[in-house]
């Protein structure tokens, strides 16, 4: 077992993603470990989405807002998923990845803005 304390986190500037993502998101990371997980902030602006991919060993995702506070998402290794903001407001979320991560495509408007109208 290893316990992280949030005051032994690096102090760095978050990092802003690039690549497969839509709009401004931004990474503040909390640890990486050797067998393939990684634990960090995602900061998604209002409209920002990532690209649909697929999690080898799944993923574990914690949103303060917009789901009811404390809600969990755990999505499966190998489902084929993406998340990101509402059009009109941010999304943070905790996000704990299992193994590799395979990109896929953007996100169409049709598929975000059928998203945006089904939202909790």
């Amino acid at each position: 077992m290893q316990l992280i304390r949030s005051s032994h986190l690096p102090e760095s500037p978050s990092k802003q993603l690039s690549g497969p993502f839509t709009g401004s998101v931004h990474f503040d990371p909390i640890f990486f470990s050797e067998d393939g997980t990684a634990c960090g902030n995602v900061s998604f602006a209002p409209g920002a989405r990532s690209y649909w991919h697929i999690h080898e060993k799944g993923q574990i995702l914690t949103e303060p807002r917009r789901l009811q506070v404390g809600d969990v998402v755990h999505i499966p290794g190998g489902e084929k998923h993406w998340h990101g903001a509402t059009g009109n407001t941010l999304m943070v979320h905790t996000a704990i990845s299992l193994g590799d991560c395979k990109w896929h495509e953007e996100v169409s408007e049709p598929d975000y803005e059928k998203a945006n109208k089904s939202a909790i």
